[in-house]
Formats: C-alpha cells, structure tokens, sequence
C-alpha cells in the first residue's frame, strides 16, 4: 500500500489511522479501512474516466446519472434518491446538463416543470466506468486470489445488505 495520497484527499491521514496497532479503535478503524478502499478505487475510476476522455466526470455524477436512468425526471426525485438537498441536486444537473450528460426537456403540461434524461454521452461514460470497475475488480482478484475477493463480497453483501449495491435508488437515503 502506497503511504502518498492519490488525490491529496487525506488518504495518508486515514491510512495512518488503520495502521496504529496500540489504538484499541476496531470498529472506527473498520470503517476508515472501508472509506479508504472506497476512496482508493473511485480515485482509480476517475482518473482512468479523465484518461479515457471524461476529465470533468465524478462519482457522484455516477450516482446522479444512475438515478436519472431509473427514473428520477427532476430535481426533487434526484434529491430524494440520492440522499441530499433539491438545491445540491439541482446544482449536480446543472453540471451534468453542461457537460453533455444529461437533458431537460420540457413538460407538454407544465412549462414550469423539465423533466430530465441521460444523453447518449451520459450512457457511454456510465459503460465506460462499468468497464473501468471490471477492470479493478480483476486486479483486487489478482492481488488477493478469486477466493479471498469472493469470500470479502459475500462476507460485505451480509453486513451491509443485498440491496447494498443500489442504494440510492427508489427510496430516500438522507434518513427524512
């Protein structure tokens, strides 16, 4: 494990934390060792996504698009699903509308209202990091062995849930 940070996101502070054997911090420790990983391989997606021609794309963008294709047409229902304000929602369509991600389309029986969908560019880069994930998950398997990465799925699949995956969508995550 590298002791540099990727991003200079804090990764060496986390690591730092998981590596301290004299702290009696197990269940902490547990959950800064998950963060990390998750830090670790959406740090790789990216960079692989920017490598790939996708320099503005961003997990949470992922996240938005994913409940923009199963259905979230607006602001309010992108909120819900993923867990945050109308108004971080809206900001995160905005950003996806101006990179070629996503559209607004108006409402035939409401002017006011924009319903939105995901663009032909939004389901290539959503393929795109789909291939990206693969690609990582091969090297996990390469590092660890088939039967220590498939053990540490089903042992996290049990612990956070077999709907763990989809979290965000179709119900609300920020706990109203």
């Amino acid at each position: 494990m590298s002791n540099s940070s990727p991003t200079g996101n804090g990764f060496v502070i986390l690591r730092a934390w998981c590596v301290k054997e004299e702290m009696s911090r197990k269940g902490a420790d547990f959950a800064l060792l998950l963060l990390a990983s998750f830090r670790r391989l959406a740090d790789a997606a990216t960079a692989e996504l920017a490598r790939r021609g996708y320099p503005d794309f961003r997990p949470v963008h992922d996240f938005a698009l994913r409940a923009i294709a199963d259905g979230a047409v607006n602001a309010t229902e992108l909120g819900y699903r993923t867990g945050v304000s109308k108004q971080a929602a809206a900001k995160t369509i905005t950003a996806l509308e101006q990179q070629g991600y996503v559209n607004r389309t108006d409402d035939t029986d409401d002017a006011r209202r924009k319903f939105l969908s995901v663009t032909a560019r939004g389901q290539e880069v959503m393929q795109t990091g789909e291939a990206i994930f693969e690609n990582l998950h091969r090297e996990m398997e390469a590092a660890i062995g088939h039967d220590a990465l498939a053990d540490m799925e089903r042992h996290l699949t049990r612990l956070a849930g077999k709907d763990a995956c989809s979290p965000w969508i179709g119900r609300n995550v920020g706990g109203d």
